[in-house]
């Protein structure tokens, strides 16, 4: 039997090694990884870069107290602000964690109780971040959450126009809502969300965890809308698989984050941040992220021109990709996956596609390739 609690549906095959897109299982069986961690390995699987990095770190110093400077942390947070236009910077270890930080910042900064997100919103699965979750599935059987959330429908631009209440600390929100189904926010809808903001002296909070560190051509999601947030958070894409992740905010936040109103045991340690440093140098790098669009840009228009008529559309942003279907996807997931293709839903009926930003052309070829045969019942197809 095993010791571990069940909180997971595990599959049943165990990944034991994996370079770039390409994993194997324990029976040698190789897939085209197309969920990267859930966003997580965006420089691919095994980076050399990043273990370069962490193996001269590893002969150095692995952890030591906040209490102490950290070099590695004032140069991250300097590379954080400067591709995001936010001036301070706290580090944890998870985006549960930097939104759990982001909620205490508003209420403190603010003085208000209030925080607004959305319907089908996922910002984590502490009591906090559960309950500023706007689905009910996270929040049955743990009792009263914490009270201060209220969810407005997403993409409701009236919804949004509506808000009277003043005591509103900040609106938190996803650019793209990614467990919720891949549902990209609406130009107008997400300019009302700012705008609003501006009215009721609210802060503006994007949750970034799984749209940041490149995935969607930029490097933050929200960047592609000409949005100017308060705070920001990341996690998943951010240390290539070590975890780390950040809360980011304005300078006039600065002074509600004094000595000892939130900390992080592990936020930010040397490990954390080199695997960090190597990540986003890599990322940042404008050409890389122009490769990207330009690899979302053909991967899409292939989906979009082969894929049968059971794949209703085709939606996203980047490389983060969403298909649309109108019955549930867990069988479909399961042909792709035997068929040499890893994958993973957003709700019921989307297949969610999240390839590292490194995949080649020549591997979304071989994905378009698994997707349009699978669909077409097609199982004689795997990855060389």
């Amino acid at each position: 039997m095993s010791h571990l609690f069940p909180t997971y549906h595990r599959l049943d095959i165990e990944l034991v090694k994996g370079k770039g897109t390409i994993v194997r299982d324990q029976n040698g069986q190789s897939y085209l990884d197309f969920i990267s961690g859930i966003a997580v390995c965006n420089l691919g699987h095994s980076p050399d870069v990043v273990k370069a990095a962490l193996t001269i770190q590893l002969d150095k110093l692995w952890h030591v107290s906040n209490l102490f400077p950290i070099k590695l942390q004032e140069e991250v947070a300097s590379l954080l602000a400067n591709a995001s236009g936010l001036d301070s910077i706290f580090f944890c270890n998870s985006g549960a964690e930097a939104n759990e930080a982001a909620i205490k910042l508003a209420k403190k900064h603010t003085g208000k109780t209030k925080i607004l997100t959305f319907k089908q919103s996922f910002h984590g699965r502490t009591f906090a971040t559960m309950s500023a979750t706007g689905q009910e599935k996270v929040h049955s059987g743990f009792g009263p959450l914490v009270p201060s959330f209220e969810y407005l429908p997403y993409n409701d631009e009236q919804a949004v126009l509506d808000v009277k209440e003043k005591d509103v600390a900040a609106i938190m929100l996803e650019v793209i809502q990614g467990e919720g189904g891949v549902i990209p926010g609406t130009a107008s809808f997400l300019e009302a969300v700012e705008t609003k903001c501006r009215e009721l002296g609210a802060l503006l909070i994007i949750d970034e965890v799984q749209t940041g560190i490149g995935r969607t051509g930029a490097p933050f999601a929200y960047q592609h809308y000409q949005l100017e947030p308060d705070i920001v958070t990341t996690a998943k894409g951010l240390g290539s698989g070590f975890p780390v992740g950040a809360m980011m905010g304005k300078q006039e936040l600065r002074s509600s984050f004094s000595p000892g109103t939130h900390g992080s045991t592990f936020g930010g340690n040397p490990l954390a941040m080199a695997a960090a440093k190597a990540t986003i140098e890599t990322i940042f790098d404008e050409a890389f992220l122009t490769e990207v669009q330009n690899k979302a840009d053909y991967f899409i228009d292939q989906l979009e021109k082969r894929l049968p008529e059971r794949a209703k559309e085709v939606k996203g942003a980047g490389l983060m990709i969403g298909i649309q279907f109108d019955v549930e996807v867990k069988g479909i997931i399961e042909e792709l996956r035997e068929n040499g293709l890893l994958t993973l839903p957003a709700g019921p009926r989307v297949i969610r596609l999240l390839p590292p930003l490194t995949v080649t052309y020549d591997e979304l070829d071989q994905a378009v390739y698994i997707l349009v045969s699978t669909l077409k019942k097609d199982h004689s197809v795997g990855v060389s």
